[in-house]
């Protein structure tokens, strides 16, 4: 999600700065949550900087690379098969569970495989 503009942070800050509206109603009025408002004018309050946090790690791969193989192994050996099904056999084989999106992700992503459909199938 792409964060709010300085110049929304700045109108929140200034406007509620004056004294004559409550959180809830900036709120309204810019049509952010009642917690965006709370948590700016908090940042501002504590850290004089109203800047969006900048995300300085990225959350680890769910797969290692032997695993990702695995996984790429496995849409070799069955191209047609389900995410459900792909997930069902990457368990059996690595004893790893993870989510239906998250075997999405892993294709998309990680090994650029992704859904190709023909919307013209060819006759035999």
């Amino acid at each position: 999600m792409k964060a709010y503009s300085l110049d929304l942070r700045r109108k929140i800050v200034d406007i509620y700065a004056a004294g004559d509206i409550s959180q809830r109603k900036l709120a309204k009025h810019f049509g952010v949550a009642p917690s965006f408002v709370q948590k700016i004018i908090k940042q501002y309050r504590d850290f004089g900087t109203i800047d969006p946090k900048i995300r300085t790690e990225q959350t680890p791969l769910k797969l290692n690379p032997e695993q990702l193989e695995i996984l790429r192994q496995l849409v070799d050996d069955q191209p047609d098969a389900t995410l459900a099904e792909l997930q069902h056999r990457l368990q059996q084989k690595t004893n790893v569970l993870i989510s239906i999106t998250t075997v999405d992700r892993m294709l998309r992503r990680q090994l650029n495989l992704t859904l190709k459909k023909s919307l013209h199938p060819t006759q035999k």
